[in-house]
Formats: C-alpha cells, sequence, structure tokens
C-alpha cells in the first residue's frame, strides 16, 4: 500500500469551491511523505514508516510544504557537492567574488568594492574546470550518487514517442533524479516566452503558481561551464509575427524587445541531470515513477549556483498575479507577505522525484494535460479526477 492512499481518499471527500488548491495539497503531501522517507536510512522500521504517515495525516499543509523544501534543499545540496568533486578534480577550488577582485590586476583597482556586475564577470571568464567527456560524467556521478541519466529511444509503445530518459543504477523512494531546466517566466511575463501566444513547445512546463519553464533553449545542455543567456531560437515566422502585432499592439512590440531579456549567468552546462524535460508521459495502463515537485532555489548559495540550470526571465520580483479562468490578472497586494515572497532572489524551479525505487529503467511522469480539447491520441490520462482538479477554475469548471 502506498503511503499517501490514506491521506489521498481523506482529502478527495473535502468538498472546497477550490480544487485546483486542493489537488495542490494532495501533490504536496505526496511529497512529504516521499520525501520524508528518503531521509530514513536503510535500517528504517515499518514504527518509522507509520510514524511519517501520521505525520503526513496531523501536520499543517504550510509546515509540510515548508518542510518539502527543506528536504529537497538538502538533496540537491548533495547533489551539488558531488558535481564539485567530479568538475572541481584537480581544479584550484573557486573563490568568491569579493576574494576574486582582491589580486593585484589592472582590472582589479578598476571595479568598486562591492559586488561586480556581469559584465565585469564575463572579463573574468567562468572558474577552471575537469576537462571530461558525458561517458567519464555519467561514471562519476554514478559512482557520488548510485545512479545516472541517459537520454536514448522511448520504450514507451504506441506513438512515435522519440528520446526517453533513462536512469541507470538505483535510485530509493523519493529521489530527487532530475532537474527541469530553462528560462523561468511569472504570470506577468508570459508574452515574453518565445511564440506566445501561439505556444507549439512542448518543453514548457507550469508550476501552480502560475511559474512557466520554457526547456527548449537549455536543448541536451553544453559542453562547458559557461555563461548562458538562456536564448536559443528560431527566428520568428513572419505570419507569426504579424498575428502577434495584431493582438498586442506594434508598440507594445516594440516595448517588449527592448525590455525583455535573461541575464546570464555562470551554468554547468554539462550538467548530467538537468534533463527532465526529455521525460516521457507513460502508456495506457502503466503507472508513472516520478512526479513534479516545485523547488525554490536560494540564489544567496553561490557555490550551489552553477549546477541550478535556470534563469529568471529579467529582474522578475514578485507581482501578485491570480488566475482568472483562462488569463492571470494583476490584483492588490496583500497588507502581509512571506519574506520568502517578498525576496525575488528565489528560482522558482522545478525537479522530479521518484514515487518508488527505480532501478535501470525509463522515467515517466504523468503529464497531466491541461487543455481537454487538444490532446494527442497517444496521451491516456493517469488519473483524470487528478487532472480535473489540476486545471480547475475555482468553482471547479473545466479551463
Amino acid at each position: 500500500m502506498q503511503l499517501w492512499d490514506g491521506f489521498l481518499t481523506a482529502k478527495s471527500k473535502v468538498v472546497v469551491p477550490d480544487y485546483r488548491k486542493v489537488q495542490k495539497e494532495i501533490d504536496i503531501s505526496r511529497l512529504f511523505l516521499l520525501t520524508s522517507y528518503r531521509r530514513l536510512d536503510s535500517s528504517a522500521t515499518d514504527e518509522d514508516l507509520d510514524r511519517i504517515e501520521q505525520l503526513g495525516r496531523t501536520v499543517p499543509f504550510p509546515d509540510q510544504e515548508h518542510q518539502v523544501q527543506e528536504n529537497i534543499h538538502d538533496q540537491v545540496r548533495n547533489i551539488s557537492r558531488a558535481l564539485d568533486t567530479i568538475f572541481l578534480a584537480g581544479c584550484e577550488r573557486k573563490k568568491s567574488l569579493e576574494e576574486g577582485f582582491k589580486r593585484p590586476s589592472g582590472l582589479a583597482f578598476a571595479v568598486t568594492k562591492s559586488k561586480p556586475d556581469i559584465e565585469v564577470q564575463k572579463l573574468l571568464g567562468p572558474p577552471a574546470t575537469a576537462s571530461l567527456g558525458k561517458y567519464d560524467i555519467d561514471e562519476a556521478l554514478k559512482n557520488q550518487l548510485g545512479f545516472s541519466l541517459h537520454l536514448k529511444d522511448s520504450e514507451v509503445p504506441g506513438h512515435n514517442a522519440g528520446q526517453g530518459l533513462f536512469l541507470e543504477g538505483i535510485a530509493r523512494t523519493g529521489t530527487v533524479v532530475a532537474l527541469y531546466p530553462g528560462v523561468i517566466y511569472s504570470p506577468a511575463k508570459y508574452w515574453y516566452i518565445p511564440g506566445y501566444p501561439k505556444l507549439d513547445n512542448p518543453y514548457l512546463v507550469s508550476r501552480y503558481e502560475g511559474y512557466v519553464i520554457d526547456g527548449k533553449s537549455w536543448g541536451k545542455g553544453g559542453t562547458s561551464r559557461e555563461f548562458w543567456d538562456g536564448y536559443d531560437e528560431p527566428e520568428e515566422k513572419e505570419e507569426d509575427l504579424e498575428d502577434r502585432k495584431e493582438e498586442q499592439g506594434e508598440e507594445a512590440m516594440v516595448d517588449k524587445a527592448s525590455e525583455g531579456e535573461a541575464a546570464s549567468q555562470v551554468i554547468e552546462r554539462r550538467n548530467p541531470l538537468a534533463l527532465a524535460h526529455f521525460v516521457n508521459h507513460p502508456p495506457k495502463g502503466q503507472l508513472p515513477n516520478v512526479m513534479i515537485c516545485p523547488y525554490d532555489f536560494p540564489e544567496h548559495e553561490e557555490d550551489m549556483r552553477p549546477y541550478i540550470p535556470n534563469l529568471r526571465f529579467e529582474d522578475d520580483t514578485v507581482k501578485n498575479m491570480e488566475r482568472r479562468g483562462k488569463s492571470w490578472s494583476k490584483v492588490p497586494l496583500p497588507e502581509v507577505l512571506s519574506a520568502k515572497d517578498r525576496d525575488p532572489t528565489y528560482l522558482r524551479g522545478l525537479v522530479l522525484v521518484t514515487t518508488r525505487n527505480v532501478c535501470n529503467e525509463e522515467l515517466l511522469l504523468n503529464y497531466r494535460l491541461s487543455n481537454p480539447k487538444t490532446k494527442p491520441e497517444w496521451y491516456h490520462p493517469v488519473d483524470e479526477a487528478e487532472e480535473r482538479r489540476r486545471w480547475a477554475n475555482q468553482d471547479g469548471s473545466a479551463v
């Protein structure tokens, strides 16, 4: 019996108007159980499991949500340390920016004591890392974490699934196995998404609060640690450009072109776990073995930053947006916002967490596609009730 079965049954019987919020709480409670279970060592007893299940029924949702973030951050920190061991082997440990600018050089005297801007960082270049190929990186990662990820032809039958994401090795229940890469857009910045409003992009994924991550420009990563600006897009077709001008206005398009950008950061483009955007949906009758988990990365943790494969579009400070039907609208800011919500230095990312023990198999994720009218023939809902709640309006009607 899965740990969250009892909670799911109880939660589903609660009659409340905000069905999307109900599904979010179900998902977070699942993740609370999974990631708490992951913290136990191999000597865990049935009593330990019962204790975690009881906590899942009694701990308030905000506390569960906070604990999930703590559990995920601990795992991502361990992943970053493992990657440091791999990529910085034989290299001098990177100094902090402030220390780096104290070395005697003409450039050092030309900058202030405050944190240097991105252009100065580019002049200095990213820190030295080991020259490693994909095979060496994957083998080293498997030695460190017990598993590695690989892209190869999907085993999902019934349609041309293309490449799939495979785990080689063993990952325990509740393990972070992949990070979703790409540029992060808040609801206030949707119109900056390449191709908007005609979004023919299978690499877009959304969080509950509306942040969208576009993994298309990441591709399969890169070959070095480099300054990445998040852009790798084809020129827009002329007919699509005209449609956008008609819908948004030519003046708005000019403003968008001049204002829109994602500030580049030093990112490890060889990150072997930044492949979550290649995971496939399970075939009919098969359950997923991973689930999406929101992850808020605190950018002040500079040693971890190169391994977080995301950029925020512009300086996306918090803007209070509320979903109204199919769109998001600005609403008055509440008098009280949490310190985290007021702090723009969190990257609103996503990771994949295993829902059971996974061993040498393809990773499969429930896509929960949002538009019931345009779902492809190969798509079979894993749980229709969950899917309806995930995308329902507050009154329970379909989006």
